[in-house]
């Protein structure tokens, strides 16, 4: 896949944006740039295939709900990560057009996303991308959510039967709230990192 013409999209928007031809090349990248700092992480199988985390924690100060310290819960890591000075996720779909989709059950990710942090790096394997906003909601809905609640073992229809999408009013439902990104907001200072590898869902 061809990046230039998503790059040109996404700098007019106003985002920072860095292409790797791989993971590996993206998180050392990363670890050049982020240094004594204190670093949040989202939910995110592309940063765990990236071995981001233990790569991060060698110089900073990581809070990721994944790894839960001593004497720390899930909730306090997931607040930490939202006061840091650093944010790293990835996202469910990019479009062509230069729109982010996120979904998110708790909704600490998509809210970390959003507001508080010195810097936001938002990671994207090539998979993830589409050419419009309608396919990012679809493949936010019927790819990303559905493979995620198979992988949380949740006990949803899109996990259990067909794998797609049906609006489910499951208790276990992980789509309870969905962030777009038009652009980065006001007063803030976001990366796209493009990958030309598939990483995540």
């Amino acid at each position: 896949m061809d990046f230039t013409q998503i790059t040109a999209t996404l700098e007019s928007l106003g985002y920072g944006v860095s292409c790797f031809d791989t993971a590996q090349a993206a998180a050392n990248y990363l670890g050049e740039k982020i240094r004594g700092k204190t670093v949040g992480f989202g939910g995110s199988v592309t940063l765990e295939q990236m071995g981001l985390y233990d790569l991060l924690a060698l110089n900073n100060d990581v809070s990721y709900h994944n790894r839960l310290p001593g004497g720390k819960t899930r909730t306090d890591v997931c607040r930490d990560a939202m006061n840091a000075q650093v944010y790293i996720s990835s996202v469910n779909a990019l479009a062509q057009t230069g729109e982010i989709v996120n979904i998110d059950g708790n909704g600490n990710r998509i809210a970390s996303i959003l507001f508080g942090h010195k810097k936001v790096y938002l990671v994207v394997g090539e998979n993830k991308i589409t050419a419009d906003y309608d396919a990012a909601v679809w493949r936010a809905k019927n790819i990303a959510a559905p493979m995620n609640a198979k992988r949380l073992k949740a006990k949803t229809p899109c996990a259990a039967v067909d794998g797609s999408c049906s609006d489910c009013m499951s208790p276990n439902r992980i789509c309870r709230a969905m962030l777009v990104l038009y652009g980065p907001p006001l007063r803030s200072d976001f990366e796209i990192i493009l990958i030309h590898e598939e990483l995540g869902f």
